[in-house]
């Protein structure tokens, strides 16, 4: 018996414009003062009228032209509905049943031994929604909350269950990032919080020609908030031990959990039994009426720049360079426009 890897993500980026998601707050200042940046709207006060951002579903339409997705021509919002203090609304303003983007897939060339090979990434849906404040801890126990991000613009991408290694998971988010940067739609900085993602992880058993024993799914579990490639691929990697672990001594994992990354330890600790959809009670957020996107759609269409697999490959084939040559130029926009 072969014990397979099943992984897929979920990430959060935050888009690159002036004002938050629903109301007219800066968003994305660093180093202000906290909770210097808010308002009526962003602070869940009663009686207040979210009016959606026109920039930030611009660049949540070219992100899902980015990933080859199916825009919908009519989208809408929902409210998400859990208890938390970073969300002082006790609900989140998100996307349920009809997202701005689904049914993608990205086309992602990965290292395999000496070699390279592609793999296919199918992406479920991609769909906007609203940032959570920000919880600071101290020392004594206590917790402070920065209200300044609550309310920023974020996309969240959901892949499907397609990669079989932490390094193609590593591999997909270093693109993702190029891909954002190359649109414009973000800085993608995990380091500053632009790009957070959530790995889901389990395990599969199949014999020595590849036919799936016993159920095609088990359980998952969910490392939740990694910000750094690095903490995403040893993240992955301790799960795979410790989750084969418990293959082998005949305890496989039976519920859905959720864990942290403590880097310190380089482990991961369990967090709590992992939500279902039902427990967030969606239900259509009465407040801002469906988005119609075909005209939108049709616009942005024309103005999707090259992405950077194709510059890659054009590097290649127009200029003769090598393929690592023309990774390492492509990997940063600004040096590529230079070097043409």
């Amino acid at each position: 018996m072969i014990l397979l890897p099943i992984i897929g993500l979920e990430i959060h980026i935050q888009l690159k414009t002036a004002t938050k998601m629903f109301c007219g707050c800066r968003a994305h200042d660093i180093g202000v003062a906290p909770n210097t940046h808010v308002c009526p709207i962003c602070l869940g006060q009663p009686g207040v009228l979210p009016i959606p951002n026109k920039e930030a579903v611009r660049k949540g339409i070219l992100m899902g032209f980015a990933l080859n997705c199916t825009i919908a021509e009519t989208s809408k919002f929902d409210r998400k509905n859990y208890f938390y203090p970073d969300l002082p609304k006790a609900y989140q303003i998100s996307q349920f049943d009809i997202p701005i983007a689904h049914h993608g897939h990205l086309e992602l060339e990965t290292p395999n031994g000496t070699n390279k090979q592609t793999v296919h990434i199918g992406i479920t849906r991609a769909h906007l929604e609203e940032d959570a404040a920000k919880s600071f801890h101290d020392a004594s126990g206590n917790t402070f909350v920065d209200f300044n991000r609550g309310g920023a613009p974020l996309i969240e991408i959901v892949t499907e269950p397609d990669f079989r290694s932490p390094q193609e998971a590593k591999t997909f988010l270093q693109e993702l990032r190029l891909i954002a940067r190359t649109l414009g739609v973000s800085d993608a900085d995990m380091e500053k919080g632009h790009l957070r993602c959530d790995a889901n992880i389990s395990l599969r058993a199949v014999d020595d020609e590849g036919k799936i024993i016993g159920k095609e799914f088990n359980p998952k579990t969910e490392i939740k908030n990694l910000n750094s490639f690095r903490h995403v691929e040893r993240a992955l990697e301790y799960e795979i031990l410790r989750q084969t672990k418990l293959w082998n001594a005949g305890t496989p994992i039976a519920v859905s959990t959720t864990r942290g990354w403590n880097d310190s330890k380089q482990v991961t600790e369990e967090q709590r039994v992992k939500e279902a959809e039902g427990d967030y009670r969606y239900f259509p957020e009465p407040d801002i009426p469906p988005l119609a996107l075909r005209e939108l759609t049709d616009e942005l269409r024309q103005m999707l720049p090259e992405l950077p697999a194709a510059r890659r490959a054009r590097f290649v084939s127009e200029y003769g360079l090598k393929r690592e040559d023309a990774r390492q130029l492509c990997d940063d926009p600004a040096l590529a426009d230079f070097t043409e």
